[in-house]
């Protein structure tokens, strides 16, 4: 089944009311929120209305939040190939 990914890029503060409601029904609060929905004819419509301040994506399967925080969470950013000892013996025998 695809979704759509909807994210929220730009805020619907002092948008019409019309506007805030449809936010408020797709479940957009904040801006950089994501939210999935099934693909179909009454969301793409709501979609329509909000085009301009958000990002839409179809996927393939739906992310729960805790796979979006997994996803989103950078490498240790190091590793370690040799204790500091075991480098230092190498380079006195060289």
């Amino acid at each position: 089944m695809a979704y759509f990914r909807i994210t929220l890029m730009r805020s619907g503060i002092g948008m019409p009311q019309k506007v805030q409601g449809v936010l408020h029904a797709l479940g957009l609060k904040k801006r950089m929120t994501t939210v999935y929905h099934p693909v179909s004819p009454s969301v793409a419509g709501q979609i329509m209305r909000i085009k301009e301040l958000v990002d839409v994506k179809e996927v393939d399967s739906y992310m729960s939040k805790q796979q979006i925080r997994e996803a989103r969470r950078p490498d240790p950013g190091y590793y370690v190939e040799k204790r500091g000892k075991e480098a230092m013996e190498g380079y006195r025998d060289a």
